[in-house]
């Protein structure tokens, strides 16, 4: 029988393809699961769509957030591994809104589980002491009284167990803790870190100044 070279030689040229694409299968399948490991276990970004936060951070600030500090959470689970530490004082957290948890909302941490919280005609007081956290702001110098809501006037109240008390530095526009209540542990997502990019809204010119700021 005579020998057939073009099957030989046809083999030999179709089974690199073969393999090649299978090599590329194969690492864009481990480059979405570290992908997603990233995501969920370490850092997340995040995008500031509102002004509560002003001036610490600005409409169009780009963020990234350490997921790990405060332990992991499991997804499609309400457990979470161990952190390095939990939320302290003037932490700048990323937690899911608890009245909708598909929005995620970024405030200052004021109040710990325990604490007992006040505003009296716009100062903080918790556990009786006056406290004063960075950034924070009032841009209108108006006292609005107890009868027309609790933006500067409020409580006192007593934070849950697994439990933060929550406001936005820009005090006089922001609607945190004073109107919805508590954040639970089980909502906090992650640590407010460093911006990576920003640009004004509406005219996209990028702010320079605010790329690779750590936020404090």
């Amino acid at each position: 029988m005579s020998e057939q070279p073009g099957s030989i030689l046809t083999a030999e040229r179709t089974a690199p393809s073969k393999s090649l694409l299978r090599e590329y299968c194969v690492a864009l399948g481990w480059a979405l699961v570290l992908a997603l490991v990233i995501r969920t276990a370490l850092v997340q970004t995040f995008e500031i769509p509102s002004g509560s936060m002003l001036e610490t951070l600005q409409i169009g600030d780009y963020l990234v957030a350490n997921k790990f500090i405060y332990g992991v959470r499991i997804p499609f689970t309400g457990y979470r591994l161990p952190g390095l530490r939990a939320p302290m004082p003037g932490d700048v957290v990323i937690f899911e809104f608890p009245q909708d948890t598909s929005q995620d909302y970024i405030k200052r941490v004021v109040g710990l589980p325990g604490d007992v919280v006040e505003v009296r005609e716009k100062r903080v007081y918790v556990n009786g002491a006056l406290r004063e956290f960075p950034g924070e702001n009032h841009r209108d110098k108006n006292v609005m009284p107890t009868y027309m809501g609790p933006r500067d006037n409020f409580g006192p109240v007593k934070v849950p167990a697994d439990s933060y008390f929550v406001m936005g530095d820009n005090r006089d526009e922001s609607y945190d803790s004073r109107f919805w209540g508590f954040v639970p542990m089980a909502n906090v997502k992650g640590k407010a870190m460093m911006k990576y990019f920003s640009k004004e809204p509406g005219t996209g010119r990028i702010r320079w100044g605010n790329i690779g700021q750590v936020i404090e």
